[in-house]
């Protein structure tokens, strides 16, 4: 394993029930099964305050914040399920993403995303899947030097997507997001 690849999963959702962990789940298994080391998370774990320039300057990134950083350094890729939240981005994502962005320093500006590669998916009980708030997540990380691959996979209707398990009812949904982890994986090892 010390010469696989090394990819960081995780749901936009500190939900207990989330359909968005449930959905990254499958894709990490995906990753797995191609031969990546897969850690995969909850941002619950990890809770932040809300981004404040203010607070930063009186104490610094917080220290859930820094141990996010190190994950997204230690990893070359992303495997990402985001829940769509009127539209756009969850709060509790971005929250991460802006806290994680935060200079050290002598650290390079946006060290941990510059040439990360990542996949994304999402589920809504919407009938597009969480579709719209994927359009943010990628041009947010897309901004911020990320390569972000074109496939991606939005479970409409979640609510009622998944069985008891938590797995996708749907074998052919169910093998579009592990595949989704075979891709990135596959990517990363090329690019190795």
């Amino acid at each position: 394993m010390s010469n696989s690849v090394k990819i960081l999963a995780f749901a936009g959702s500190t939900r207990r029930d989330s359909w968005n962990k449930k959905l990254i789940a499958s894709a990490a298994q995906g990753a797995r099964t191609a031969g990546a080391h897969v850690t995969l998370i909850d941002l619950k774990d990890y809770p932040l305050p809300l981004y404040n320039g203010d607070l930063e300057a009186q104490a610094g990134v917080p220290e859930n914040g820094l141990k996010l950083k190190q994950l997204f350094k230690a990893h070359q890729g992303l495997l990402l399920a985001c829940p769509e939240y009127n539209s756009s981005i969850s709060a509790v994502l971005k929250n991460a993403i802006d806290w994680v962005s935060r200079p050290a320093p002598n650290e390079a500006t946006l060290e941990a995303f510059k040439g990360k590669v990542i996949t994304l998916m999402s589920a809504s009980p919407g009938a597009l899947g969480g579709l719209r708030g994927l359009v943010h997540v990628r041009a947010i990380f897309g901004n911020l030097g990320c390569i972000v691959l074109p496939a991606q996979q939005a479970v409409s209707k979640a609510h009622e997507a998944f069985d008891e398990t938590g797995q996708l009812k749907d074998p052919v949904t169910h093998q579009r997001v592990e595949d989704l982890g075979v891709q990135l994986a596959q990517f990363l090892k090329r690019l190795a």
